[in-house]
């Protein structure tokens, strides 16, 4: 699945010519075709393993994504009737090139200011070696995703990493089957998140395409930087991250849709956390054993490991399983797994931001 190279859509200036005020480029200025042949070329190998031993692996992750959706059902209610379908099992090349056909496809309707077609060929090769780099890091390391947006029709792909669950089996020194099966509680919970809700996907893709449409020139970032930096030296307890440095050179239209995009995103990951340690030790009997070890890990690794998932935003990223998933559980510990469900009711029953830390706030609001 080699993605093609996107054009300057929407720009008629000519290639020497800036273009007219109000002219606009549809996408971002990626080189999608480069990002993916790099993250290929930069990924390291997967561990080693028998072709017998692989092979198994992949046939029991497949039946496992399928099998770990009707659990998630059977816990949250939601879905009844819709197909449980295996998931594509691959290795970390494949999944670089699935997640750069997925990006394409939902930055494709964000509208940013045209460019010369020679600047945007240059902007657009160094963005595919950066954005190539970021996912060759990645890539030895996730260990499942569902793309709403990927496979062959473009609507939703489950994708789970052989050679990650395999390597993170073994560092974790727990038991191959559960460890795999509660994986793909985690995807398959993604999937019917977006199967489940009909308005959500494309939800999801508005929130994301209005937060580039609405990017600013460099210079009115460059301005609010010395307050940035300020703000961020005066912060106390919290470490300062890529997040939140993002947030504070936002402005205000900015920042009101990466709210939403941020609270929706904490919901989603933070509520298969929840469902995936809730579908119990029925399940996966060594669930309690897993979590822990697991939540070690993503808190472990060497100082540059640390180093590169913090400029990368990946710690705010497990903060955000860690919101989400408390809210699950004091609405859940209130009233009950329907009374979570509302959040699935409309955009308007999303919680909020603040409402993710205070869940009692978000119950009052909703009734």
């Amino acid at each position: 699945m080699q993605p093609e190279t996107p054009g300057p859509a929407g720009s008629t200036a000519p290639d020497a010519v800036p273009p007219a005020s109000g002219a606009v480029d549809h996408g971002l200025p990626v080189n999608w075709t480069l990002a993916s042949t790099t993250a290929t070329r930069l990924m390291q190998p997967g561990p080693r393993t028998t072709p017998a031993a692989a092979s198994a692996l992949v046939e029991r992750l497949r039946a496992d994504s399928a099998r770990a959706e009707g659990h998630v059902r059977e816990v949250t209610g939601l879905g009844a009737g819709l197909p449980l379908l295996p998931a594509d099992v691959l290795d970390r090349a494949a999944w670089a090139r699935a997640a750069v056909a997925g990006m394409d496809a939902l930055t494709s309707g964000a509208e940013l200011p045209a460019s010369p077609r020679p600047l945007r060929a240059v902007t657009s090769a160094g963005a595919g070696v950066q954005l190539g780099a970021l996912l060759a890091y990645l890539g030895a390391r996730v260990l499942g995703q569902y793309d709403p947006f990927g496979g062959p029709d473009g609507t939703g792909r489950l994708m789970v990493v052989a050679p990650n669950v395999h390597a993170a089996t073994q560092s974790l020194d727990v038991d191959g089957a559960q460890f795999g099966l509660w994986v793909c509680l985690h995807e398959a919970t993604h999937r019917l998140q977006f199967t489940a809700v009909p308005w959500l996907r494309d939800h999801f893709a508005d929130l994301v395409g209005g937060l580039l449409s609405l990017q600013e020139p460099d210079t009115a970032k460059l301005a609010r930087l010395p307050d940035a930096i300020r703000s961020l030296r005066s912060e106390k307890g919290e470490p300062a991250d890529v997040l939140a440095l993002v947030e504070l050179l936002q402005g205000p239209e900015q920042r009101a849709v990466l709210d939403r995009l941020l609270a929706l995103s904490t919901l989603l990951e933070g509520h298969a956390d929840h469902v995936m340690d809730a579908v119990g030790p029925e399940v996966v009997p060594d669930v309690a054993t897993i979590r822990a070890r697991f939540t070690e890990r993503r808190r472990g690794g060497g100082l540059v490991d640390r180093l590169l998932r913090s400029l990368l935003g990946v710690e705010a990223k497990m903060r955000q399983y860690a919101v989400g998933a408390a809210f699950c559980r004091e609405v859940t510990d209130a009233v009950g797994m329907a009374g979570l469900n509302r959040v699935w009711e409309s955009p308007e029953t999303l919680p909020t931001r603040a409402e993710l830390a205070t869940p009692a706030d978000w119950l009052r609001r909703v009734g």
